[in-house]
């Protein structure tokens, strides 16, 4: 045995040869601070909540890119009207910050090359839907018809200006600050497994350089599975690297086992090797259970065009939210899911607005109202946290053509489900859209939202020397939690 636990190397290869290569992202550095709490008598969270949770499971929709919140879910009639004019020569003049009009960059050209600060009108209509009355998009008719459900804030605000923000949104740090855990990783460090068969943090979708980790100081292992929606192929090294017998795969996972146990004898107390045993155990489950939650055959066709599978436009995003309700079913804790990733984001429309948001809500809206739909009437809302967001929104002016430029200073986000207010919303924007003007909200507000409806105190999560500044703990907002 002396020159086995010398070297690792014919074991790991062993395990990859079994089909088990993908045990990194099982263990990756769950070895990242396993000694290190005895060292300093500090031990890592229980996995149990702080106080009695309302939620069990979060489903993060996000759009990379800055949706537009005037078009979106913050109707702005007035730039109609004023449409053409610049903020001075408009009613508002005197709300509007001008070192905060200088960095927004609403400009255009005047006759004479000059720049002007242009109102750009909107470029969709908007209805009033549900009891509620709220007024949503018409690119978004299938979540219109779920409004009731929603709990919308209208009063966001973020700091970084261009597209690190979608990394800011999720971790409440600011890229020039270094990199931080995101809120899923947070989650995931905090409470225990619901399925000791599935990850319990799963990212689904395309995700661009800055916004690629989730765990960092917390450790890879706090990183999320990165997951397709092919039950061929879900998962890195899930298959094996050549044909094995189902009964060979049984002994050799048998003798894996039985050498495990022999070492957890040796070192009882050795939480690197409990961690080491349950990683290997864990992936050896994944390979079944993994394909089996992405497999759509047992889901009607009803099912399936409720989410748009049928249609070619929102396919994609529809089998990706499908199976987020499949996993939610089975315990997955924490579904991270990105839509437009990649470069700056599809949703970043500087110019042709309306061709760029038409055709991307298209593909979003369907699945969404179809996944709030589903999730209601199978009484997995009350306990799933729905959650819609984007990195910033749109400029009320015109960045020189048909399109809007990043805006930090006032966007929406909406949730749904988990334990919140149904049919509200909370918030609001000036006339046109600029400033958050009542009941502001920092991102982390929504990252405390969630932590409490999961029943998480953020400041009992903290890491000896890592202590966080009150900003990246956020305050709950408590008047659309019901």
């Amino acid at each position: 045995m002396s020159n086995f636990n010398n070297d690792h190397s014919p074991r790991r290869a062993f395990l990859a040869d079994l089909g088990m290569g993908f045990t990194g992202l099982a263990m990756g550095a769950m070895m990242h601070g396993e000694t290190r709490g005895n060292e300093i008598g500090w031990a890592p969270p229980t996995g149990q909540p702080h106080m009695p949770p309302k939620a069990k499971n979060v489903i993060w929709l996000f759009m990379n890119g800055g949706v537009s919140q005037m078009e979106s879910f913050d109707p702005k009639p007035m730039l109609t009207k004023f449409s053409g004019k610049t903020i001075s020569e408009t009613p508002f003049a005197e709300t509007q910050d001008p070192k905060k009009l200088a960095l927004a960059r609403v400009s255009a050209p005047d006759g004479n090359g000059n720049q002007r600060n242009e109102l750009y009108p909107l470029q969709i209509g908007f209805k009033k839907h549900g009891e509620s009355g709220i007024e949503v998009s018409d690119w978004f008719p299938h979540v219109a018809k779920q409004v009731d459900k929603l709990a919308i804030v209208r009063s966001m605000y973020t700091t970084d200006s261009n597209h690190g923000a979608q990394a800011q949104f999720h971790c409440g740090r600011h890229l020039n600050d270094g990199a931080f855990p995101n809120l899923g990783a947070w989650v995931h460090y905090g409470l225990g497994s619901l399925n000791e068969n599935l990850p319990q943090f799963i990212s689904l979708g395309k995700r661009e350089y800055w916004n690629k980790r989730d765990g960092h100081y917390l450790g890879p292992a706090h990183d999320a599975v990165p997951l397709r929606i092919d039950p061929k192929n879900p998962l890195d090294f899930s298959s094996p690297e050549r044909p094995f017998a189902e009964t060979s795969q049984g002994i050799g996972q048998n003798l894996i086992q039985q050498l495990n146990q022999r070492r957890e004898l040796e070192y009882p107390n050795d939480p690197a090797m409990a961690a080491r045993i349950a990683s290997y155990e864990l992936a050896f489950r994944m390979q079944t259970s993994i394909p089996n939650i992405v497999d759509f055959s047992q889901e009607t066709e009803a099912t399936q065009s409720l989410y748009g599978i049928d249609q070619p436009h929102s396919r994609e995003f529809g089998m990706q939210l499908l199976a987020a309700r499949r996993m939610v079913e089975q315990g997955v804790r924490f579904i991270q899911i990105q839509h437009g990733g990649g470069g700056a984001g599809a949703w970043d429309a500087h110019s042709g607005l309306k061709a760029n948001h038409s055709k991307h809500a298209l593909s979003v809206d369907q699945p969404i109202g179809g996944l709030l739909q589903d999730l209601d009437q199978r009484g997995l809302l009350d306990e799933t946290l729905v959650v819609f967001a984007t990195e910033f929104g749109r400029t009320p002016g015109s960045q020189k053509s048909d399109g809007r430029d990043h805006h930090i200073y006032g966007f929406t986000v909406w949730m749904a489900g988990g334990g919140l207010k149904r049919g509200v919303v909370h918030g609001a924007t000036d006339d046109i859209g600029f400033h958050a003007v009542e009941n502001r909200h920092y991102v982390t507000d929504i990252h405390a939202t969630i932590l409490k409806q999961l029943g998480l105190d953020s400041r009992k999560l903290e890491i000896p020397g890592r202590k966080r500044l009150e900003i990246d703990h956020g305050k709950a907002i408590d008047d659309i939690i019901a």
